[in-house]
């Protein structure tokens, strides 16, 4: 009989569903594969604040808390561009998280933005500090920053005897229906959707496998896959990749002043805005290119709150939004680009 150790070490996260966007069927493969790559990922230097929808006086263990406030500044500690911060009132947050007996699972990235502010967009569903309870919590707070599960990277070259995967996923300790398996393991991500060309059976977005659920590569077929426990040095790479360290110096945008961005793919520019007038203001950006734009406010320290934002990508736009700021106080505008075409690159300007 298994331990309840092992039980739990054969518990999957549940995914639920990545929205994907409806893009124009004449989009150039360029832009499509920008867009899908990065439309999840947030804007870096977002503070991504998190609070727990149970509150800390309903039952739950102390040290189950705590363990996933060490995850998150596992995450941050790598010296991302991204910062974490726990939140007491629920709605004033990003993420939220419970511990319903409901598996363990995240949205994706922003998706985390398309769910009611009284819903969870994260949970947790057997204990988070063991070993296996903590490498979960380092896999569903990499899906809250934009990682997808590594074993469905279309790179990966796996071959499931999907038959038994079914069998086995259908039984204990996950009694999933086979839409869940397909859509958590045996369906394929697109190539537009993953960075890089390579497999990381290290990562902590990893599954591990049993023998007898995977026909090739022929290594993992009787040796099974053992279930990472730790973020793997890909994951770290990718994740600073991401979300660099911002620059502490950051120029100031003027008003009727355009700025020319010259971004890459997933490259951001960032700005101050300082008005000297309290009115409204329109921002916008100038040229052939799809773009994430997002407004913050100081609000005191390193603290930036969320001010509006627009994106644009995948339109026959360009992006623009209006809004009131008052003299004297710091803005800081974020700018981070999924692609450029054409002559002339691309700017940004507030008037």
């Amino acid at each position: 009989m298994a331990t309840q150790q092992e039980e739990t070490a054969r518990r999957y996260c549940a995914q639920p569903p990545q929205r994907i966007p409806e893009l124009p069927p004449d989009l150039s493969l360029p832009r499509t594969r920008a867009i899908l790559a990065n439309r999840s990922k947030w804007v870096n230097g977002t503070q991504v604040r998190y609070s727990f929808l149970d509150g800390t006086g309903n039952g739950v263990a102390k040290a189950w808390l705590t363990e996933v406030h060490n995850g998150f500044e596992e995450w941050e500690s790598l010296g991302i561009g991204l910062r974490f911060r726990p939140e007491d009132n629920p709605p004033e947050s990003e993420i939220r998280i419970t511990f319903a007996d409901d598996g363990s699972w995240s949205y994706v990235g922003t998706d985390c933005l398309g769910i009611g502010s009284g819903e969870a967009t994260m949970n947790f569903g057997w204990d988070p500090t063991t070993p296996y309870g903590k490498a979960t919590v380092r896999h569903e707070i990499g899906h809250a920053i934009g990682f997808c599960h590594e074993h469905q990277n279309p790179f990966a070259g796996i071959e499931w005897d999907e038959d038994e995967v079914y069998r086995y996923m259908a039984g204990s300790p996950n009694f999933w229906p086979r839409e869940t398996t397909y859509h958590n393991i045996i369906r394929k991500l697109s190539t537009h959707q993953v960075a890089g060309s390579k497999w990381d059976v290290k990562s902590v977005m990893e599954y591990g496998f049993e023998p007898g659920l995977i026909k090739t590569p022929e290594e993992y077929r009787n040796a099974g896959i053992p279930s990472p426990l730790k973020l793997s040095d890909q994951d770290k790479e990718y994740v600073r990749t991401w979300y660099p360290p911002l620059s502490p110096h950051v120029p100031e945008l003027k008003p009727f002043q355009s700025a020319v961005l010259g971004l890459g793919t997933g490259e951001q520019a960032d700005f101050e805005v300082v008005p000297d007038a309290s009115q409204t203001y329109r921002f916008g950006t100038f040229g052939n290119a799809d773009v994430k734009m997002v407004l913050f406010e100081a609000a005191g320290g390193e603290d930036l709150r969320f001010v509006t934002g627009e994106d644009d990508s995948g339109e026959d736009r360009n992006g623009r939004f209006e809004v009131k700021l008052f003299a004297g106080r710091r803005y800081v505008l974020r700018v981070r680009m999924y692609s450029t075409w054409g002559a002339g690159g691309a700017s940004v300007m507030y008037w």
